[in-house]
C-alpha cells in the first residue's frame, strides 16, 4: 500500500482553528439556514476576528457589509465557508484558492456518497488542494469550531442553546450528525470541548490528520475521534505516536465493524472500512483507547480529562453494599484490573473504626458508617491512602448528596488527593448536578453506574502503561539501526514472479532473520534416502511445488520416516499424488527435514489489509488452527516488544509461559521473529498477497523456535497499462 502524501498538520492546519479571517460564501440573511446559521454564532459567541459574506444579490447580510464575489473580499482570508449547491463548488473552491484562502470548509453534499459523478467532483476538489496549496475540510462536513476564540464555522443546531466553555477536551469526527450529537452528550456530562472538527467526506483534510494536530496542542489533554474509515494509515500512525509521546489520551470509536456496518459507511462517505480486527490491533499498537459506543467514549473521555493515570492495576473498591462490592470485583477482574487485598496494617485500621466492616477488598463499610460521617472521611483516607493500590472506586449512592454529608466527604476526598495527588478516586453516587461538580472540582470523576467507574479506572490505567512503553524501536535487519512503523524503506531486491515454492519461501524468510528447519531438497528418489539417512532420527518427507499451498490436504506430506524402504515409498507416493491432482504440477522435488517435537505450535502470518497494509498475525498453529481461532493482529513493522505484547495476548502465549508442567518456552526467540517476520512484509509492501509460516515451533526455553512450513503468495502485479 502506497500511503497518501500528506501536509505537516503543524504547518496547514493553524488557519483551519485559529483563523484571523473568515468569509461565507452562499451568506444568508436568515439566521436559521445553512448559510446565516455561522454568521450568526459568530457574531453573537464575540468571534474577534474578520468577517465576510459573500452574496451577489445582497449588499449586507445580518448587519455586515457582503460581497460579490471572494475576489471582491478586501483580502486573502484564512478560512472560507462554502455553503452553495454542489454544482457550483468546484469553481469557488478554485477561485478561492485564486484568492490566496488558505482553507474551505465545505458544507455542501452531493459528492462521493452520490455515485460515479460525485466522486469525479470530489476527485476534482482534492486535485485542486494538491496543486494550489489550499486545505479543504469536506465535502459533506457539519463545520468545525474552537471555542475560546469564540469562533463557530458550522451549522449545527445543538448550539442553540448557548456555546461549549473551553476545556481541554478536543473531538474530531467524519460524521457531521454524530459529531455534533457527541459535542451535545458531552456538555451534559461536564466535558468542555476546545476544538471540534467534522471531517465529511475527505477530499483533502481527515481525521488522522486533524488528531495529529491536535495531539501537538498544548492546550489539548484528551482526544475523542470518530471515523467510519481511515485513508492513510502512516497519518493515523504519526498522530497516535505524537499523542503518545505527548501523553495525550487518544479515544476512537471506529464504526463498520460488521459488513453491513461497513456497506453503510461506504455509502455514507465512500470509506473503506477495512478489516475490524485490524483495526482493534492498531489502535492496541499505537496507543488508542478503542470505544465501542457512545456511552463509553464519553466515560473514557470524561475520566481522562482528569489527568491522573494509575501505574498499578491494583484498585480497591469501597461500598456500603456488598452485593455492590461484588459487583464491582466481577467487573474489575473483567476489565484486567486488580482486586487485591488490602494490606494487614490497612484492614487493621479499618475494622478497628468499623467493627462491621469487611476491610479486605471489596470493602464493606455498611450504612451504619453513616451514623457517624467522621468515619466515612477517615476509612476513605484509609483506603485511598493504601500504598498498594493506585485507584479506590467508591460506590455511596444517593448517601453522599444527602443533606449534611457532602462537604465533610468532598473534603476528605479533597485531603487524600493532596496526599496523593498521583492516585485515582472514582464515585459512583447518584446526586443532582451541582453536587456532581463539587466532586469534580476536588478531581473526583462521578458515575451513576459502579460498572462503569470501574471500566473507567481500567482505561485510566491502560493510558498509563500506554505511556510508559513509549514508541516501539524496531529493529533495521543488517543495518544496524532503529526505524519506525512510516520509515521502513522498500526492498531492493524484488520477490520472484509467479508461484513461490516452499524451499524458496524459507530462503526468503531465512535470509529476514526468520529460523527455518535445515532440510534438503531431494529430486530423485535416490537422493530422498540419502538425505534422510544423513539426519539423525526421523524425517519428514514434503511434496516441493511452486503453487501447491495445502500439501497435507493432497497427501504431500509423510511423517516419522526412519528406514530407507519408508523413504523411497513416501517419495513415490508424493510425487504421484502431486500428479494425479494435476497432471501439469512442476514438481521441483520432495523436501527433506528432521522432526522436530517438544514444542508448542505456532503460526505466523502476514495479509495485507486494505487500510493498514502489511500487518502480521500470530496465534496457535498446526492442523487446527481454523478451528481453534487464536490468533491476533499487529500493523507491520513492529519490534521485539511489541512482539511480546501480541504473543501475550492470545492462548499461545498462556501455553508458552508454561502450563501442567511443560514450559516455559522460548518466546525471545518467538518475539525476534515475528519481529523480523513483520520488518520483511512492511519492506516487501504490496508485492506480499499474503505469507503464513504453520507450524513455526517454539521449542523450551533457550533453545530457539523453526519454521517448518511457510508458504509466501507474490500479490499479481497490475498491467500499468
Amino acid at each position: 500500500m502506497e500511503p497518501t502524501a500528506t501536509r505537516p498538520p503543524s504547518e496547514s492546519l493553524d488557519a483551519l482553528l485559529r483563523p484571523a479571517s473568515v468569509a461565507v460564501i452562499g451568506a444568508s440573511n436568515d439566521p436559521t439556514r445553512i448559510g446565516g446559521r455561522p454568521i450568526r454564532y459568530l457574531r453573537a459567541a464575540g468571534y474577534a476576528g474578520r468577517v465576510y459574506p459573500v452574496n451577489p444579490r445582497h449588499g449586507d447580510v445580518q448587519g455586515l457589509a457582503a460581497f460579490p464575489h471572494i475576489s471582491d473580499v478586501p483580502e486573502a482570508v484564512d478560512l472560507v465557508i462554502v455553503a452553495v449547491p454542489a454544482p457550483s463548488v468546484v469553481d469557488t473552491v478554485e477561485a478561492c484558492a485564486a484568492r490566496g484562502v488558505r482553507v474551505a470548509v465545505i458544507y455542501s453534499a452531493g459528492f462521493a456518497e452520490m455515485g460515479a459523478e460525485g466522486q469525479r467532483q470530489q476527485r476534482h476538489l482534492g486535485a485542486i488542494a494538491a496543486e494550489t496549496g489550499i486545505r479543504i475540510v469536506g465535502p459533506n462536513c457539519l463545520g468545525v469550531y474552537n471555542s475560546e476564540l469564540g469562533f463557530f464555522a458550522t451549522f449545527s443546531t445543538t448550539l442553540e442553546d448557548g456555546f461549549p466553555a473551553p476545556g481541554g477536551v478536543a473531538l474530531v469526527s467524519q460524521s457531521g450528525a454524530y459529531g455534533s450529537h457527541l459535542s451535545l452528550l458531552a456538555r451534559k456530562r461536564n466535558i468542555d470541548i476546545r476544538y471540534w472538527v467534522t471531517t465529511g467526506n475527505e477530499a483533502d483534510v481527515s481525521v488522522p490528520e486533524v488528531l495529529g494536530w491536535l495531539a501537538q496542542q498544548d492546550d489539548v489533554s484528551v482526544i475523542m475521534a470518530h471515523a467510519e474509515g481511515i485513508t492513510d494509515r502512516n497519518a493515523l500512525v504519526r498522530a497516535l505516536e505524537t499523542a503518545r509521546a505527548r501523553r495525550k489520551p487518544v479515544v476512537f470509536q471506529k464504526v463498520g465493524v460488521t459488513e453491513v456496518g461497513a456497506q453503510a459507511a461506504q455509502s455514507h462517505t465512500a470509506s473503506l472500512a477495512g478489516a475490524d480486527p485490524v483495526y482493534d490491533a492498531a489502535f492496541r499498537q499505537f496507543g488508542a483507547y478503542r470505544a465501542r459506543d457512545t456511552d463509553e467514549m464519553l466515560d473514557i473521555a470524561y475520566a481522562a480529562s482528569f489527568g491522573v493515570f494509575p501505574e498499578s492495576p491494583r484498585v480497591a473498591l469501597v461500598s456500603i453494599s456488598g452485593g455492590v462490592g461484588v459487583q464491582m470485583a466481577d467487573a474489575a477482574v473483567g476489565f484486567g484490573l486488580d482486586v487485591a487485598p488490602l494490606s494487614e496494617s490497612a484492614q487493621t485500621r479499618l475494622k478497628a473504626a468499623l467493627p462491621y466492616a469487611s476491610p479486605r477488598n471489596p470493602v464493606d463499610i455498611t450504612a451504619q458508617a453513616f451514623n457517624r460521617i467522621d468515619l466515612i472521611s477517615d476509612n476513605l483516607g484509609i483506603v485511598f491512602e493504601e500504598e498498594q493500590h493506585d485507584a479506590v472506586v467508591a460506590v455511596f449512592t444517593y448517601v453522599a448528596a444527602a443533606a449534611g454529608m457532602v462537604e465533610p466527604i468532598r473534603d476528605a476526598i479533597h485531603a487524600a488527593r493532596e496526599r496523593r495527588p498521583g492516585r485515582v478516586l472514582v464515585l459512583s453516587i447518584v446526586a443532582p448536578p451541582d453536587v456532581v461538580r463539587q466532586y469534580e472540582a476536588v478531581g473526583c470523576p462521578v458515575f451513576e453506574d459502579p460498572t462503569r467507574a470501574v471500566r473507567s479506572v481500567a482505561a485510566l490505567h491502560r493510558f498509563s502503561r500506554v505511556f510508559a512503553e513509549g514508541k516501539d524501536h524496531i529493529p533495521l535487519a543488517g543495518a544496524g539501526g532503529t526505524s519506525d512503523a512510516t520509515t521502513i524503506a522498500p526492498s531492493t531486491r524484488s520477490l520472484p514472479e509467479g508461484p513461490i515454492s516452499e524451499r524458496e519461501a524459507k530462503r526468503l524468510l531465512s535470509e529476514a532473520g526468520v529460523p527455518v528447519v535445515n532440510e534438503e531438497l531431494a529430486r530423485t528418489v535416490d537422493e530422498a534416502w540419502r538425505a534422510a539417512a544423513a539426519f539423525d532420527g526421523p524425517v519428514a518427507i514434503k511434496l516441493c511445488a511452486p503453487g501447491i499451498l495445502h500439501k497435507t490436504e493432497l497427501g504431500g506430506v509423510v511423517l516419522d520416516v526412519s528406514t530407507e524402504t519408508e523413504a523411497r515409498r513416501a517419495f513415490d507416493t508424493i510425487t504421484s499424488r502431486a500428479r494425479a491432482a494435476d497432471p501439469a504440477v512442476r514438481i521441483e522435488g520432495v523436501l527433506i527435514a528432521p522432526m522436530v517435537t517438544g514444542g508448542v505450535e505456532t503460526i505466523l502470518g502476514v495479509r495485507h489489509d486494505p487500510t493498514f497494509g502489511p500487518v502480521v498475525m500470530f496465534g496457535l498453529g498446526g492442523t487446527l488452527v481454523e478451528v481453534i481461532e487464536d490468533v491476533s493482529f499487529r500493523v507491520a513493522p513492529f519490534g521485539e516488544a511489541e512482539a511480546r505484547r501480541l504473543i501475550a495476548e492470545t492462548r499461545a502465549g498462556k501455553v508458552l509461559r508454561g502450563t501442567r508442567g511443560k514450559g516455559p518456552f522460548d518466546v525471545a526467540t518467538l518475539a525476534a521473529a515475528l519481529s523480523r517476520l513483520s520488518v520483511f512484509a512492511a519492506k516487501h509492501g504490496d508485492r506480499i498477497d499474503s505469507a503464513e509460516i504453520n507450524p513455526f515451533v517454539v521449542l523450551p526455553e533457550g533453545h530457539g523456535a523453526v519454521a517448518l512450513d511457510a508458504v509466501i503468495v507474490a500479490a499479481v502485479l497490475q498491467d500499468p497499462a
